[in-house]
């Protein structure tokens, strides 16, 4: 797997980012960011659960060595209307995800086929930024900050995004570098309208994401601010509400 860390661009007036070039060096396309690959001739998708109307398209181009072994979404016939919900086990409390298919069916589809094959199941979100963004991190295996899905799918964003309390977006290594990391915003943070919103979660939920902020991180990231959480923060399973 190659060892590099996705970045997010740095957010206003100078605000940490949310994920850092390994080694300080110059940032590049993480694993699962868009590269020179070409997509694997044959190689075999995982589709997951679906309801509603399935009339969109959508492209995942193969970048690479997964951080855990996963297919790529299926294509086509993708739902592209109303929400579907999911809830993350986190070993310190559950979490309602309230993903909009409508908004993002690019990204919904590629997070319900990482659901549906367990990437997400015993992982550790890795990075939380507490002070002038507000936002935990999750989505790696590696735990790193560096691991993606093994490959990488466009933005799906108008210009018109904000990053309010309860709000669940991408993280990204640039434009239409889009992988399996994700984060959630526990407090209004003032970013610019790069990272594809695709869902939102409760004040309930965005309490458990709160209280492990409250315990602080190790500040591992440096100058950037940030680290890893000082509570466990593990992803025990995500599983979709009936």
């Amino acid at each position: 797997m190659l060892s590099r860390r996705a970045l997010v661009p740095p957010a206003l007036l100078g605000l940490p980012l949310l994920l850092l070039p390994a080694c300080g060096t110059v940032p590049e396309p993480a694993p699962g960011s868009a590269s020179s690959a070409a997509p694997t001739p044959g190689a075999s998708s995982v589709e997951p659960d679906q309801s509603g109307p399935s009339d969109s398209a959508c492209e995942y181009t193969v970048t690479g060595e997964a951080a855990r072994p996963v297919q790529p979404p299926t294509t086509t016939d993708i739902a592209s209307s109303g929400t579907v919900s999911y809830v993350m086990h986190l070993t310190e409390g559950d979490v309602t995800l309230k993903l909009d298919r409508a908004k993002a069916p690019c990204t919904v589809h590629s997070f319900e086929s990482l659901v549906a094959q367990k990437y997400f199941d015993d992982t550790r979100c890795h990075r939380l930024v507490d002070s002038g963004i507000f936002v935990l991190q999750c989505g790696d295996p590696t735990g790193t900050g560096s691991g993606g899905p093994g490959y990488s799918f466009p933005d799906e964003v108008d210009g018109t995004e904000t990053y309010g309390r309860g709000t669940l977006a991408m993280a990204n290594a640039g434009p239409n570098t889009n992988g399996s990391q994700f984060f959630m915003v526990y407090d209004t943070s003032p970013l610019p309208p790069s990272y594809t919103v695709f869902g939102s979660f409760d004040e309930k939920s965005r309490e458990v994401v709160a209280g492990i902020a409250s315990q602080g991180q190790d500040g591992s990231s440096g100058a950037s601010g940030g680290g890893k959480p000082n509570s466990p923060a593990e992803v025990k399973s995500i599983t979709k509400e009936s």
